[in-house]
Order: structure tokens, then sequence, then C-alpha cells
């Protein structure tokens, strides 16, 4: 009996030894798993890419009519930046069709001026021989008329609207690729009568706006009539304001001398370079260094060269514009910050980070930049169709131009955030939530 007392007791103290070793430990793991829970439940605060921009959008919207006034001063330098360099694309490309168009194998020679400094005066053999070379397509010339013109007899001599009066050969507009408006030009027959034919400028002033014989003017004393209208010349534009008569009636009523003031001559164009030194020993073997020649083109490229003059300060004009739209986000967002101080310190206090505040408003500014860019590139590219459309011009808005002009509104857009977004990131959170 004894003995059986002993082994219930040693079982019964096993038991117990047992049980209390498991309380322990199940003591010992929830003690742990307390700890973990205050020290490594709570994940650090973070902000997801994706949430940056729908929430820079969300921050602007609350402000829209102040958003939108800051936007403005982006899009008025943008669409100056593309209105600018679009139209002057346009121009050049224009200007390179027309010369595509009209060739560049046009040369004109004149007299130039001898030893003493007095005129030269070309020999009247010279357009014939200038023909005789390999290369030359035609050559033309014209030749002085001392008279006037006047629309009737009745006009005071003083009024001659600066219309110069030429003797001109039959094949001019085929040396200058001279198209008429109205009329036929002259030919062999009416060279020798008193026909006429009227530059663009020259009709325009003169009133004349058909040229079927009807239309008589006063040139000389004599009464001429109107064969034909040129439309402007573009490689010879001297003779937009001219009146056009035959060789043979000019020497017959005004004693018109038979030396050519200008003779336009057309080459070859693989062949202009060696064609051009043979000019002045053909129209003047005598006296070549009295003969001058000029390249119609070049006049053409040096107009278009002095209508873009103003191009830089135009992109000055507005590089300030855009400059002054990046100061006015600064300016919107430095007040959005003072103005949000509340909702900074709520967010600082729940756990958002400095750079979560800073990147906030950096993307507010970037995202009103850009809406304003993007505003801005439209409005120069529409601003350049319209004024193509104009001069009747091919509009040329290249897109790296408006991708460049947008992206140029971001970069200043986010540089005119930085300052506000450090000053927002740096609030302290007491500090923003006392001014509540």
């Amino acid at each position: 009996m004894k003995l059986i007392a002993r082994r219930r007791e040693t079982t019964a103290n096993s038991t117990g030894t047992t049980e209390g070793g498991s309380t322990a430990d199940t003591a010992n793991n929830a003690s742990n798993a307390s700890s973990a829970a205050a020290t490594g439940g709570l994940q650090p605060s973070r902000m997801r890419p994706a949430d940056v921009w729908p929430l820079a959008a969300l921050g602007l919207a609350t402000r829209p009519l102040r958003a939108l006034l800051s936007a403005v001063g982006v899009a008025i330098g943008i669409a100056t930046l593309v209105a600018v360099l679009g139209i002057s694309r346009s121009s050049q490309a224009q200007l390179v069709a027309e010369i595509d168009t009209l060739g560049t194998n046009l040369l004109t020679v004149s007299a130039g001026s001898d030893f003493s400094g007095q005129n030269a005066a070309l020999p009247a053999s010279a357009p014939g021989m200038i023909a005789r070379i390999g290369q030359v397509i035609s050559a033309a010339a014209v030749g002085d008329v001392s008279a006037q013109v006047y629309r009737n007899d009745r006009i005071p001599a003083a009024n001659t609207e600066a219309i110069t009066v030429y003797w001109a050969d039959t094949d001019l507009p085929r040396a200058v690729q001279a198209q008429l408006a109205d009329g036929r030009f002259l030919t062999r027959a009416t060279a020798r009568y008193p026909a006429l034919v009227l530059g663009a400028a020259a009709a325009t002033a003169l009133g004349v706006d058909r040229a079927d014989g009807s239309v008589q003017v006063w040139l000389g004393e004599h009464w001429f009539s109107v064969v034909g209208i040129l439309r402007p010349v573009a490689l010879a534009p001297e003779l937009d304001r001219t009146a056009l008569i035959g060789r043979p009636v000019a020497h017959l009523l005004f004693h018109a001398g038979a030396a050519p003031a200008e003779i336009y001559v057309r080459a070859n164009p693989a062949s202009l370079a060696a064609v051009q030194p043979l000019l002045p020993y053909a129209a003047d073997p005598a006296a070549p260094q009295d003969v001058s020649i000029a390249d119609p083109a070049d006049a053409l490229i040096a107009r278009a060269d002095a209508a873009s003059a103003f191009q830089g300060l135009f992109l000055a004009l507005g590089g300030i514009a855009l400059l002054v739209g990046g100061i006015g986000i600064a300016n919107v967002m430095v007040i959005g910050v003072l103005e949000r101080q509340p909702e900074i310190g709520v967010r600082r206090a729940l756990g958002a980070r400095p750079q979560h505040i800073a990147v906030q408003f950096v993307a507010e500014a970037v995202l009103l930049a850009a809406a304003g860019g993007a505003v801005g590139a439209v409005a120069g590219g529409f601003a350049t169709f319209v004024y193509a459309a104009s001069r009747h011009w091919d509009a040329v808005v290249p897109w790296p131009v408006l991708l460049a002009a947008v992206g140029i509104a971001v970069v200043v857009g986010a540089l005119a955030g930085v300052y506000p977004a450090l000053r927002a990131a740096w609030l302290a959170p007491a500090e923003a939530l006392r001014l509540r």
C-alpha cells in the first residue's frame, strides 16, 4: 500500500511539473508576440508613384481660378516661342520652294563704273554676244527711255507714280520666267507700234485692270495701248513698276539708244559657275572690269534674312513671358503652402515624411506648367497656321518644336516648385497645427 501511494505521488509531481512548464512556455510566447506587435507591427509611411499625380491634381482643383491664371503666363510664353519658330520655319520653306520654282540660274548683267567713277555703258551688241555662250539658254535686255507715263494727258507732269519706262526685248518673259496676269507680251509685230506692257505695281498705280487693247495711257506725249499686264516677278522685282515698250517704237518716237541698261541671262544650272566669269568679257570685251554681275537669288535670300531679323527679339520676349509665368507659379505655390499649413501639419502628424510633402508640391507645379505649356504649344501652332494661310504659305510646325516647348514648360514648373516644396516639407507639424 505504501509503495502504491509513493508511485501516485511521484506521478502527480511529474504531471504538475509538465503542466507548469507548458504554462510558462505559453506565457513566454504571448509576451514575445506582444513585444513584436509593439515594435514591428507599424509599417513606415510611403507614397506610391501612382498616387503622386492624382494627389497633385486634387490640390490644384481646390483653387481652379488661381491655377488657371498661373497657367496663362506659361501658355503665353510657350505660344510666343512656338509661333516665332513656326513662322520662321514656314518663311524659310516658302523661300526654298520659291527659289526651286523660279530657279537659281538667272544672272543680271549691268553697267558698272569706270576708273574715273563715271557710269559706264554696255555696248549694243552685249545681248547678242552673251547669247552666243554655249551654256546660255536665253538673254534679254531692257533699255532706258526718256519718257514718263500717265493715266491720261490731264495728269500733272510731277505725278509720275515712280514708274520707269524701258524698251524691252520680246523674249524677256522667258529669261525672267515672268507670267502675265492679263493680255500678252510684246511681239515682233506689236513692238513696232505704240503698245506697252505694264508691271504689276505700275498697273495698280495707274488704275489699269485689263489689257485687251481698249485701255490707253499717256506716254511721252503719245497714246499707247495696254496690251499686257505682268504678274509680280520674284527674281526681277524692279520690273514690277515699269512700263515696257518695243525697241523699234522707242527708237522711232523717243530716239532711245540701243545700249541696254540691264541684261537678264538664263543659263544652264549645271554650268552657272562656269558661265558667270565669262559674262563680263562677252558683254564688253574692251572693258570687262566695267561690267557688273548679280545673282537675283542672293537678293531673295537677303530679303528673307532681313524679314527674320527680329526673330531673336521675339524669342527673347517669349522667354521673358515664360519666366514671368514661372514666377507666377512659384508665387501661387508659396501662397498655397501658407494656406494649407493645417493640412500639412495633419499629414505630418499622421506619419507623412517631409519628402512626401515636397514631392506633392513639386508635382503640382509641374502639372500646372505642363498644362500651360500644352495649351501654349497648341495656340502657337494655330497662330502659325493662320499667319501662313494669310500669306499663302505652307505652314511648317515641326513636332520636335512642340515637344521641346512642353518640355521647357515642365522644367520651368519644376524649378518654380522647388522653393515652395522645401518650405512645405520642413514645416514643423506642431507649428502647422498650432496655426489651425
